[in-house]
């Protein structure tokens, strides 16, 4: 295999035009914000939102769809790849559907504390564009900055309702663990660094080999930076012990940011860690080779365990998908875990059909807590199969597939993940795959107490038929309408995922 093309400065430009596009959406957004009133401000952000996500998701689907060549950008801060690619245009889509969630009916409608629905967008807007360059990095620096882009937008998101003490205090929970969790990060770069003398992954992957064999084994210096450096992947994807700021933020930020939080940075989370693995430590699913595999699959079973269990004693239904978001984070480290194109097509698929489950079950808890003064418990959902049939519909796809059912995506996309972990043999492999399915089993368990509140719970006197917006209700099967496609007919997008998720060699 030859040495990828690394382009310089002027020649990168034309590889980064959905962030360019972002990049003028952001500003395109802040001006009308300033300059615009009434009605025609409330058209004019959506339609600016929604070109400009247009807009960059065509950008990365048409270079996904003609197998654009992989190259290396800007002297090798960032990669133009098949696997940027596809997270580029998951990302887009999910900031447009949460974008659909926030959109204003009236001129009037602010979000909650009274902000405006245009200061959301833009900050919608620059997470997805940190996001990109997130999926797209491969030098220390552009991981740090990227990973610091996402996280001080979403302590803001977070805290976007002022008025209230839930979403102030998760926020400042989120603050102070994402800092701990950005100086651990860092700490550990700086001691990678120290030790490779580079930034950029694929040397910094050059050096650890040539230490290694040196060696017989990964240097310790080597894996007390990459531990460290785990603080901060591991953050982002509320993957356990680094979770504990996701409930309390879930549970208090509004709904629509809680929706994105669950999908996108996690994805993106997802992207960095396998690249980094990938380049910088060129990890194998060996267990004689190195410790990573150990590493991965103790973290895979710690968090889907903690997520389970946690969520089941839940009331608050935004509080256990915040836990069911963390048991997912494990399930897509079985994937991670053994380090192979099959396990990174794996996450990916994964990621693609949970952003359609989550979503999708974040948006029916939107609509019902419109509905009842803002009540997000279990009991909001008494009787849902009658007073509002087709939103109960809908999230019982959700549910079912959440739980990993056939015939849904989940049960593909898990499906998947197991069969990437059994693939690679050893009593270990086979102890984690044995955990993995046992914490899907206990899963059904809290899932099954909402679907127990629609269809089995009757309603009461005061449960008057719910009235859901026109988009909500749209929104919420054209999410659920792919989620059962995708459990019958998969392979075409499996086909794709496995077949563009290669990087920059």
């Amino acid at each position: 295999m030859g040495a990828p093309l690394v382009l310089d400065n002027v020649q990168s430009l034309p590889f980064i035009g959905p962030e360019l596009t972002l990049g003028a959406g952001i500003l395109l957004l802040l001006v009308w914000e300033l300059v615009a009133h009434g009605a025609r401000k409330r058209v004019g952000l959506l339609a600016i939102m929604f070109a400009t996500l247009g807009a960059a998701g065509a950008q990365a689907a048409f270079a996904l769809a003609h197998d654009a060549p992989a190259v290396s950008l800007f002297g090798g801060l960032l990669a133009s790849d098949g696997f940027a690619h596809v997270f580029r245009v998951l990302f887009a889509f999910v900031t447009a559907v949460v974008a659909l969630y926030a959109a204003p009916v009236r001129a009037d409608d602010a979000l909650p504390g009274k902000r405006s629905t245009g200061e959301m967008y833009l900050l919608l807007l620059t997470v997805a564009l940190g996001l990109s360059f997130m999926a797209m990095s491969r030098h220390l620096l552009m991981i740090y900055l990227s990973i610091e882009i996402v996280s001080v937008i979403s302590f803001v998101l977070a805290a976007f309702s002022i008025d209230d003490k839930k979403s102030s205090e998760g926020a400042l929970k989120y603050v102070i663990y994402g800092g701990v969790a950005s100086g651990i990060m860092l700490y550990g770069m700086s001691w990678l660094y120290g030790a490779t003398q580079s930034l950029a992954l694929p040397e910094i992957g050059a050096r650890v080999a040539a230490m290694s064999a040196a060696q017989h084994g990964v240097p310790p210096v080597v894996f007390l930076a990459t531990v460290c450096m785990l603080a901060g992947f591991g953050y982002k994807i509320s993957a356990a012990p680094f979770h504990m700021w996701t409930p309390d933020v879930y549970e208090g930020a509004p709904t629509p940011v809680t929706a994105f939080l669950s999908v996108g940075p996690k994805a993106a989370g997802f992207a960095v860690l396998v690249r980094f693995f990938a380049e910088a430590l060129r990890a194998t699913g060996s267990l004689h080779a190195s410790p990573w595999p150990l590493v991965a699959g103790v973290l895979a079973m710690l968090t889907m365990t903690v997520g389970n269990l946690s969520a089941i004693g839940q009331d608050n239904v935004k509080r256990m998908l915040a836990y069911s978001s963390i048991a997912h984070a494990g399930y897509m480290l079985l994937g991670f875990a053994v380090f192979s194109t099959t396990g990174t097509a794996a996450i990916v698929f994964y990621a693609l059909t949970y952003c359609l489950m989550n979503l999708g079950a974040f948006l029916v808890v939107l609509a019902l807590a419109e509905q009842n003064g803002g009540d997000e418990s279990v009991g909001a959902f008494r009787g849902l199969g009658t007073r509002a049939p087709v939103l109960a519909a809908c999230m019982a796809v959700f549910l079912f597939s959440l739980t990993g059912l056939p015939p849904f995506a989940g049960f593909v996309g898990k499906f998947y993940l197991f069969a990437a972990l059994v693939r690679g043999g050893g009593n270990f492999t086979w102890l984690v795959a044995t955990v993995g399915v046992l914490n899907s089993v206990v899963s059904l368990f809290y899932y099954a107490r909402v679907l127990r509140s629609m269809y089995l719970t009757p309603a009461g006197a005061s449960d008057a038929p719910v009235v859901v917006a026109r988009r909500h209700t749209a929104t919420a099967i054209a999410l659920a309408v792919p989620t059962v496609a995708l459990g019958v007919y998969w392979a075409p997008l499996y086909d794709l995922v496995a077949r563009t998720v290669g990087m920059v060699p």
